[in-house]
């Protein structure tokens, strides 16, 4: 019994329906990654001290904040718009999403960020990459714990944002997880980059070839996402409707919940 779940879960996975929630999180990923990353580099181009100019860090938030609600919202009704590993594995843990599907939407949004910043490398021939990293006043137990409290408050914006039961919020839940977004990077770029998104640090590491503190943003995001997730639908607003056993997909749907 449990082989024939397994086997309708990874067949449910490669639907067309799926398959057109892969691509819709590459493209959205990508822009993101593009845009993000791609703001880093044009602040070292305006500041040559763009490390110490407060200008790049607002201009870097900036950049999050309209990115991020830009590309959740093109790709929310299609895949729910996550964008995120993060956000993706908070639904995994959830029941929101089936694992076969989080393993896709998570290989979708690498490659999407590798690419990305493939085509800031190929095109940019004049900057490296920019990858993000901890200050030295920090250490990675201190950088992982923060940056896992910036993606609790992100995921957990992701999911009052995208809630059905909050009523139809058009295009204001994208707004609220950007605007989130952006307030973490104005808070604490500085120390650890203000990443949240485990994809955009890997895609950034894998082109300029440096994995120094790589586990940072996989480790503190994950569980900061899952935290979220498992708070948000089983104490503060519990679900209503309980997953499908065959998919492991709520009644809400993957389209019901806003994501990054």
């Amino acid at each position: 019994m449990a082989r024939i779940a397994l086997t309708a879960r990874f067949q449910q996975a490669i639907t067309p329906s799926a398959l057109r929630s892969y691509l819709a999180e590459f493209i959205s990923t990508f822009f993101f990654v593009f845009a993000v990353v791609g703001s880093m580099m044009s602040s070292r181009k305006l500041m040559p001290d763009a490390a110490s100019d407060p200008a790049s860090l607002v201009m870097v938030a900036v950049a999050n904040a309209f990115a991020l609600s830009s590309a959740v919202y093109i790709a929310a009704n299609v895949s729910g718009g996550h964008i995120n590993p993060a956000v993706t594995f908070g639904m995994a843990v959830g029941g929101h999403i089936s694992v076969p599907n989080a393993i896709c939407y998570w290989i979708s949004q690498m490659v999407a960020s590798v690419m990305a910043c493939l085509l800031l490398r190929v095109t940019i021939v004049g900057q490296h990459v920019p990858t993000y990293g901890i200050t030295e006043e920090m250490t990675g137990f201190g950088a992982s714990v923060l940056e896992g409290v910036l993606t609790f408050g992100l995921v957990y914006t992701v999911y009052a944002a995208g809630d059905p039961r909050n009523g139809a919020l058009g295009g204001i839940g994208p707004l609220a997880v950007g605007f989130m977004a952006g307030a973490n990077v104005l808070a604490t770029g500085p120390f650890s980059g203000g990443s949240m998104n485990p994809a955009c640090a890997f895609g950034s590491a894998v082109v300029a070839g440096s994995f120094r503190n790589q586990a940072v943003y996989w480790v503190g995001p994950l569980i900061g996402g899952a935290v979220a997730g498992l708070l948000y639908d089983n104490v503060v607003y519990p679900a209503q409707s309980s997953p499908d056993p065959l998919t492991g997909i709520s009644l809400t749907g993957i389209s019901g919940r806003v994501g990054v």
